[in-house]
């Protein structure tokens, strides 16, 4: 890969899509993400990251390009998950209203 990546999960808690910081905490603003330039590196840190089960799950590697306000994914998939629900939870709870109207 010719960009750099960062480790991206889900917290196992939450479900939020969370990130790998460089000091191994886990954050969901991917501005404050690790970045991992080095693909061999990428791969020993994705394997150290997976050994935190209890607190994350299904992490893996995105493909991100550095920009002045940080990380950007590559892929459109990614760019959505960094961004955060796609439904905000007041609109969620008006749209579970409406559905048991009809159950």
């Amino acid at each position: 890969m010719s960009n750099a990546q960062v480790i991206s999960a889900n917290d196992l808690r939450a479900g939020h899509t969370v990130y790998r910081a460089a000091d191994g905490a886990w954050v969901r603003d991917i501005a404050e993400a690790a970045l991992i330039d080095d693909p061999a590196e990428a791969q020993l840190a994705l394997l150290d990251a997976i050994g935190h089960a209890t607190v994350i799950v299904g992490a893996y590697l995105v493909e991100v390009r550095p920009t002045p306000a940080g990380p950007e994914p590559v892929a459109l998939r990614e760019r959505f998950r960094a961004r955060g629900p796609s439904i905000r939870p007041s609109k969620a709870s008006r749209l579970q209203e409406k559905a048991q109207a009809y159950v």
